[in-house]
């Protein structure tokens, strides 16, 4: 069995591959860079023996991390407990898909196996938006290729950075309110976030696909994103297990590509 990590700013997040393109299990935690190999182990394991999965079925483990901080006692934890093929995943490995920027090497890795999975699962041309800490925008044109894309600042910090700095201002749900036109500060705070970032997104999407051409597929994934998803016309599917996904495939082409 194929375990996947994917080390974001704020969440970690396991999926068990087994046979399908479906992880079998998974597991969430905080990104908290103080956690040894064992406490992962700790976080892991209770997923597994719901599942009745022996860890010694996990053989291989891959991993896309953007906290160098939490990818070496992940890494630690599946060579030393997990004693299975570990490999970290980078922009300089053939991950399956040609990467045309200005400086691979500045690619996160999140957004190249997203870009992997979406082009596997929905084609190409792909537009795919990740709502995590950052919202990532990342396309693949009509030849299948990574072409770049957009960042913007995730929802979370701008409702942190909104609440901590204006002083009659506090944190609520990110949740769509009935309507934009607000009556009172909680709804007046949800309009401007979700709304607002709402009409952020369809703009992007618009000039993305106006640039990459086509009519290419709009794929959302992240927590936050199955609610954009249900709230637009302009996204075509909601993929929570895009980026595991994706690093499965990782996984596969390295493992298919001759000893050089």
């Amino acid at each position: 069995m194929l375990l996947t990590v994917d080390v974001g700013n704020t969440n970690t997040l396991f999926g068990l591959f087994d046979e399908g393109d479906t992880p079998v299990v998974a597991v969430r935690a905080s990104s908290r860079r103080d956690r040894m190999p064992d406490e992962w182990y700790a976080i892991l394991e209770p997923g597994l023996r719901r599942h009745d999965i022996a860890p010694s079925r996990i053989t291989g483990i891959v991993i896309s991390s953007v906290v160098p901080g939490v990818t070496q006692w992940v890494r630690a934890m599946g060579t030393t407990i997990l004693e299975a093929e570990t490999i970290v995943v980078g922009s300089t490995l053939d991950l399956g898909i040609p990467i045309v920027m200005d400086s691979p090497a500045e690619v996160g890795t999140d957004r190249i196996v997203n870009s992997v999975a979406a082009r596997a699962r929905y084609g190409a041309p792909a537009i795919v938006i990740d709502f995590g800490t950052a919202t990532n925008f990342d396309v693949v044109d009509r030849e299948g290729r990574y072409v770049g894309g957009a960042l913007a600042p995730g929802l979370i910090v701008a409702l942190e950075a909104m609440a901590s700095r204006a002083a009659r201002l506090f944190s609520v749900e990110l949740a769509f309110p009935d309507n934009a036109l607000a009556k009172n500060t909680v709804h007046a705070m949800q309009s401007g976030l979700m709304f607002g970032y709402l009409s952020l997104v369809e703009g992007m999407i618009d000039r993305l696909r106006a640039e990459v051409g086509g009519d290419p597929a709009v794929i959302s994934t992240g927590g936050i994103g199955e609610q954009f998803a249900a709230h637009s016309t302009m996204i075509d599917h909601h993929d929570e297990d895009l980026t595991l996904y994706g690093l499965k495939l990782a996984w596969d082409h390295l493992h298919t590509q001759p000893p050089s």
